[in-house]
C-alpha cells in the first residue's frame, strides 16, 4: 500500500533499476513493490513495469515509467547526511561511479538524472555555526569543493 505522502520519481522505463539501486546502495531502503501495466500506455505496453514501489533510506517513494518527457532537476534532491569521510566517499562513488555525475559542493546526479546531496553533520553544522566569520570560512572551503573533504571543512573552522 503506498503512503499517505509519497516521492513520485518518473523515468523512462528504468523506474525498477533506480530503486534497486538505492535499495543496494542506501541504508534503510527497499523495493517494496513492482506493478506491471494492466493496459497500454503512452510509455509503454501492457505487462510492462509501470510503478515501483520503493523506500530511500526510510522515505517512501514510487517510481513512475512515464516516459522520456519528465526530466529530473535539480530543483528536488535528496539530502543525505553523512557521518564520516568513509561514508560520504562510499555513496558519492556509488552514485557518480555508476554513470552519475560530480557537481558542486557535495551535490552529484546518479544515471538517472536524480540529484543529491552528500552532506557531511560536519559541513551542515560548520556553515550554520553561530560565529559567522567560522560559518563563511567553512562556506568558503565547501565553495571550492565538489565531493566535500571533511579534513578541509574541519581545518576551516579551526581558522
Amino acid at each position: 500500500m503506498v503512503s499517505k505522502n509519497t516521492i513520485c520519481l518518473c523515468f523512462d522505463g528504468t523506474a525498477l533499476d533506480a530503486a534497486t539501486f538505492y535499495a543496494e546502495t542506501f541504508p534503510d531502503s527497499a523495493v517494496t513493490a513492482v506493478h506491471r501495466a494492466p493496459g497500454d500506455y503512452p510509455a509503454g505496453k501492457q505487462g510492462d513495469v509501470l510503478t515501483v514501489e520503493f523506500s530511500v533510506m526510510g522515505i517512501p517513494c514510487l517510481g513512475l515509467n512515464a516516459g522520456a518527457g519528465f526530466k529530473h532537476s535539480e530543483a528536488f534532491s535528496f539530502q543525505v547526511a553523512t557521518d564520516d569521510q568513509a561514508e560520504t566517499d562510499r555513496l558519492w562513488n556509488a552514485i557518480v561511479g555508476n554513470g552519475g555525475q560530480e557537481n558542486v559542493c557535495g551535490w552529484c546526479k546518479d544515471k538517472w538524472g536524480v540529484s543529491w546531496q552528500i552532506s557531511p553533520r560536519v559541513l551542515t553544522a560548520a556553515v550554520t555555526h553561530p560565529d559567522q566569520a567560522v560559518a563563511k570560512r567553512a562556506f568558503d572551503a565547501m565553495m571550492t569543493m565538489r565531493k566535500i573533504d571533511i579534513a578541509a571543512i574541519e581545518a576551516a573552522l579551526a581558522g
